[in-house]
């Protein structure tokens, strides 16, 4: 009976589609409900904060488990590392409020597609639907399966078949409007967010309500001065972020506000056509396109006519896409497992425009309605904006992690001021509040925000350059990628112009400059148009003034031969197209058939499957292959800064292995290795065969001794190119990669690391490429077009497609620069604004720490900074170093290593602990030695300085001190001499983590930071020297002799020496850290590192010229499917 509740109180939603959510089910109850609002009332609005940061502790609180059918809240829950929680009110959607026909209540269906959701999600007879709003997706209770099921979409079962019948005369207006009802607006609605929701939302934030704790405690002591100013600051902050927001909020409404008023002209069943706003649409409707340009205002489906659709917004290249309508055949398969992963030809996708729509005999150009408002392309490249998804990246675990040590370091200053307070029997409201200060001292609050600043900056300068993302938290990342695969984007291609050209005329006819033509012109009438898993493409042609039809062919020479008749494919084809393709040579073979039609015949009726047979072989076109002028010294670039390249591309696997050689891929010295794998027949197994290529270097057997051990040292760098130090690269096409998938999944990592041509690849096999190479824990960038690449753009560290969109559903980088120079630029920002991160952390740690220890000094004799004291140090430098300390730019010339990716690191750790002695030990000697100075006294008020600067009128601890409690504790010469030690010592650390060269510029670039750095340091020794009344009193200094001030000097000056000889000579040393490794026999733990050292110590590898068998047949596909149907 358990289990049965369990069962029913949880389900998941959007099974294995990136956005999948964990549902449970939960009943308020009116008793929690009570005794939680006592505790709101009680803890002052605490409670109600914590469960505002903690939205499932709100639930566990106030609701008591149940079956999601009972359930009146929803609480969600990700599936991802981070198990993120939200929690959603079950709403009801009346439907009795409609005129609805008579029997709408009995049990028959109210929407006439009987498979719809809709139907099953009634209850009657109240005609009431239960649902929840999760992330702008709607979904509804199926009480059939007993799940919540997305609504909004047509569903994927129809087929070919079913859409053509039960859609193509449109829908009844009945039905429309349940369906407007239960599937909402057809809008992607981007609400302006209200100022005062921003202004709430950026002030709950537990940084700024930490703020305001540490605020009270620091009012309550009388620092005013101080807290005024923090409050200023922390205003101006929360004001400049409220505006972006806004701004953002503002931009994000208008891009998508215009597509909500597009006006279309729906077909309805018994009522004919009308025009309305595309927001009234609904799945299943029937919409007419009649030719004028249209922004389309949801994903539909093409069931009459043809299209010339831009879709630049979808894929980020902006050249035109015919597409086609969806045949109607009998098969019982759904209509995408019919069409493959085709079937993208015969779907609109929201947002993309309409060029040009052709009709056929029976009228004008039809679409049916997929999917509407948020479930569209558009709407999910605005969700993934609204919403994005949070990474799992090392450097925010371990700045959690450092903020966790730092709280505990806190913690036993808390504990060190109780003992000290108590031991001289203080009021316990002095010790509390003493206490407090010390833990707040240790854990600066902007850390997390800190982290995003290099990653700011790095999104302006990167926008400058015309890159553009969506995602800026990936920008960190990209500084970790050590491989980069790269599309067809490394040569020259046709522009959009020559493509459109080619596709838009109807009618083609001789140019002007042709002497002789055997035609006046030729019509296309109908278009099969290219598909990447098709690798080819047909027209059905008619010459002016003759009757015969003509199907023309072209495409991959392989495919197209194989759909002629054999006798027409000459016997030398293949040697012939190796001829050119190993030239580098791009190869498309042209083929023609005489069709033999009625003439009645409608030819947009045509199966393809039929014509596309018996053909006749014409011959190759050959075209030339350029690279494009930046490509080789960007593919230099990259070797030298030993980032492995790969090319993933749709060519002919000699010709890519020609162009990878070309473009320095593949080294002249180095040997190709043809991995070609063949699928199980009949009783043999699955085979693969090792193949030498062609103009390889036969001599290059396997490493010898020797170079496996020159391998071995060379691996002792964190990043190596494992082209470099090797002697083979393995080459395979698209079905050997996925026959390697599925039957030979034990020899793919070892191939991996030196595969760097894979041709012939469909969308999804390289979203598989791209998952394999990062189980190999690669930080893999993939660098597309976004017409066949989204999967793999989507799944890669950081995708950058190529376009001249500024976002765009492909990826989360757009770069407007049409060539391949944008990878180096992405990798040496995000190389800068890692190392920039680090940096401010570690600040930030320090400055925390050098605070502590100095107030923890004084603590000992119950005393304390000043108030001007605190606010040159937290203002005048730690506020600025933080603004300004990221602001250096990316080194122009990338390292041949990377920074490192995690703060919880040996030189990174050992670089805050050792400044953290440094600081204690200058502190400490100051704190000591000041008390053995003859001019010392235990209780001092301050007194004029005399002009010599050695009178001193100390007040003796039996005198009446006429100074107040505030100066007493604060009056000292401790603290005197403790304040310049600390002041000073966070300007030294600022500057020495400032580190320029490899990944960023040198400092004195920097010429805010430099110039800040400068005055901060000049207002300290002024402070610090300046023999003036006026000053010494406003600071609450005491007067010490000339000689004191050369002593704290000489300190200051030992501990930058030692910081800066630390930090640079030794932490920084990469040499030294190889050195210590190789000692200790350290080895990298990444998998693809274990592997390289594995196959060193393999004398048979790589096999070469023998052919391996599957150990046993086996039909398990590993390959994820999910990726042939993603793109």
């Amino acid at each position: 009976m358990e289990e049965k509740i369990w069962k029913d109180h949880y389900v998941l939603l959007n099974k294995d589609e990136e956005n999948e959510l964990e549902a449970f089910g939960y009943k308020t109850q009116g008793c929690r409900r009570a005794l939680s609002i006592a505790g709101y009332i009680l803890s002052c609005g605490v409670l109600l904060l914590l469960f505002y940061w903690k939205p499932e502790w709100d639930v566990w609180a106030n609701c008591v488990p149940c079956s999601l059918e009972e359930a009146d809240v929803v609480l969600l829950r990700t599936t991802d590392e981070f198990q993120k929680y939200t929690w959603k009110k079950v709403t009801w959607i009346d439907l009795s409020t409609l005129a609805l026909p008579v029997g709408s209540y009995s049990e028959c269906p109210l929407v006439a597609d009987k498979d719809s959701v809709i139907n099953r999600a009634i209850m009657k007879p109240q005609l009431k639907v239960r649902c929840i709003q999760v992330q702008k997706i709607r979904y509804i209770w199926d009480f059939s399966v007993k799940e919540f099921r997305k609504v909004g979409s047509l569903e994927d079962s129809n087929t070919c078949h079913s859409i053509h019948h039960k859609f193509g005369a449109g829908l009844t207006r009945e039905e429309r409007e349940i369906r407007q009802l239960v599937c909402g607006p057809n809008a992607i609605e981007v609400e302006i967010r209200p100022i005062w929701k921003l202004l709430f939302k950026e002030i709950l934030n537990p940084f700024y309500v930490f703020q305001a704790f540490t605020l009270t405690l620091w009012l309550s002591q009388g620092y005013i001065e101080y807290s005024v100013a923090i409050i200023v600051l922390s205003v101006i902050s929360v004001g400049l972020t409220v505006y972006d927001l806004r701004q953002q909020s503002t931009k994000l409404h208008d891009l998508v506000e215009e597509h909500n008023k597009v006006q279309v002209t729906v077909c309805t069943k018994n009522e004919g056509f009308k025009e309305l706003e595309s927001r009234y649409l609904v799945p299943g409707d029937v919409f007419l396109l009649d030719g004028k340009k249209l922004s389309l205002p949801c994903d539909a489906v093409l069931i009459d006519g043809s299209c010339i659709v831009n879709e630049g917004m979808l894929t980020g290249e902006s050249i035109p896409v015919t597409k086609t309508l969806l045949p109607l055949t009998e098969s019982p398969e759904p209509w995408k497992t019919h069409s493959m992963e085709d079937y993208r030809r015969h779907v609109l996708f929201c947002g993309t425009e309409i060029i040009q729509a052709k009709s056929t005999g029976r009228g004008p150009a039809r679409a049916v309605v997929l999917q509407t408002g948020f479930n569209t392309a558009k709407g999910d490249l605005v969700r993934s904006i609204l919403y994005p998804r949070p990474l799992n990246f090392q450097l925010y675990r371990d700045a959690f992690k450092f903020i966790v040590g730092l709280s505990a370091i806190g913690v036993l200053g808390l504990i060190y001021t109780v003992c000290v307070f108590t031991y001289h029997n203080k009021p316990v409201a002095d010790v509390v509040a003493m206490a407090l200060l010390l833990l707040t001292a240790a854990v600066p609050p902007a850390i997390p925000a800190a982290l995003t600043t290099g990653t700011v900056y790095a999104q302006r300068r990167l926008k400058k350059k015309k890159i553009f993302c969506i995602t800026p938290q990936r920008i960190n990342i990209c500084g970790q990628i050590n491989l980069v695969c790269f599309d067809k984007e490394i040569e020259e291609s046709t522009t959009a112009q020559d493509r459109a050209g080619a596709i838009d005329a109807c009618i083609v006819r001789p140019g002007p400059n042709a002497s002789s033509a055997p035609v006046e012109g030729i019509a296309i009438l109908h278009q099969f148009p290219f598909s990447s898993g098709l690798q080819r493409m047909s027209v059905v042609s008619q010459k002016i003034g003759e009757e015969q039809y003509d199907l023309y062919m072209k495409g991959a020479p392989e495919t197209v031969s194989s759909f002629c008749r054999q006798e027409t494919v000459p016997s030398d084809f293949l040697e012939e197209l190796k001829t050119y393709t190993s030239q580098g040579f791009r190869v498309i073979a042209l083929a023609h058939k005489v069709l033999s039609l009625p003439e009645d015949v409608d030819v947009g009726d045509l199966e393809r499957e039929e014509v596309e047979s018996g053909l006749e072989f014409l011959g190759l076109l050959v075209m030339e292959n350029r690279l494009k002028p930046e490509t080789k010294p960007v593919l230099q670039e990259l070797a030298a800064a030993r980032i492995r390249s790969i090319m993933v591309t749709g060519d002919n696997l000699q010709t890519a292995v020609t162009v990878a050689r070309n473009a320095h891929m593949i080294h002249e010295a180095c040997k190709v290795i043809i991995v070609e794998a063949s699928e199980p027949e009949g009783s043999a197994p699955a085979s693969i065969a090792w193949q030498l290529a062609e103009g390889s270097k036969t001599s290059a057997a396997a490493p010898s001794v020797s170079t496996a051990k020159e391998v071995y040292a060379n691996a002792q760098e964190k990043i190596t190119l494992e082209g470099e130090s090797c002697h083979y690269h393995f080459a395979m096409n698209g079905k050997s990669y996925q026959v390697l998938v599925k039957h030979f999944y034990s020899l793919l990592p070892k191939i991996l690391l030196n595969a760097t041509v894979f041709a012939r690849m469909s969308p999804g096999q390289k979203s598989s490429l791209v998952e394999e190479l990062q189980k190999l824990d690669y930080y893999v960038g993939m660098c597309g077009d976004g017409a066949n690449d989204c999967g793999a753009l989507k799944m890669a560290h950081a995708g950058i497609s190529l376009s001249e969109q500024e976002a765009s559903v492909a990826s989360p980088f757009t770069s407007q620069i049409p060539n391949i120079q944008c990878v180096p630029e992405l990798i040496r920002e995000g190389r800068a604004a890692l190392v920039a991160s680090f940096a401010v952390v570690k600040y930030l740690t320090l400055y925390g720490l050098i605070q502590f220890v100095g107030t923890a000094l004084l603590f000992w004799q119950l005393q304390i900074f000043g108030n001007y004291q605190y606010l040159i140090q937290d203002v005048v430098i730690t506020l600025l170093v933080c603004l300004t300390m990221s602001l250096t730019e990316a080194y122009p010339k990338l390292a041949p290593y990377r920074p490192p990716g995690q703060l919880i690191s040996p030189p990174l750790l050992l670089s805050v602990v050792l400044n953290v002695c440094f600081t204690i030990a200058v502190q400490t000697c100051g704190f000591l030695l000041v008390k053995k100075q003859p001019w010392y006294v235990a209780l001092a008020s301050w007194r004029h300085c005399s002009l010599r600067n050695h009178t001193l009128t100390p007040t003796g601890p039996g005198e009446n001190s006429t100074s107040s409690s505030a100066q007493s504790t604060v009056l000292s010469y401790e603290g005197t001499t403790l304040w310049p030690l600390s002041s000073i010592n966070c300007i030294i650390v600022a500057f020495v983590f400032s580190k320029g060269k490899p990944f960023r510029k040198p400092i004195y670039t920097n010429y805010v930071f430099s110039a800040i750095l400068t005055l901060q340091l000049a207002i300290c020794l002024f402070l610090f020297l300046a023999d003036m009344d006026a000053v010494y009193s406003g600071m609450q200094f005491l007067c010490t002799p000339v000689i004191w001030k050369v002593y704290v000097l000489l300190m200051l000056l030992v501990t930058f020496c030692v910081s800066f000889f630390t930090e640079d000579v030794l932490l920084q040393n990469k040499h030294l850290w190889m050195l210590i490794k190789a000692c200790v026999g350290y080895q990298s733990k990444s998998q693809y590192r274990k592997w390289q050292r594995m196959l060193q110590r393999d004398p048979n590898w790589p096999p070469v010229n023998t052919k391996d068998f599957a150990a046993r047949s086996t039909a398990e596909v590993y390959v994820n499917p999910s990726y042939e149907h993603r793109d």
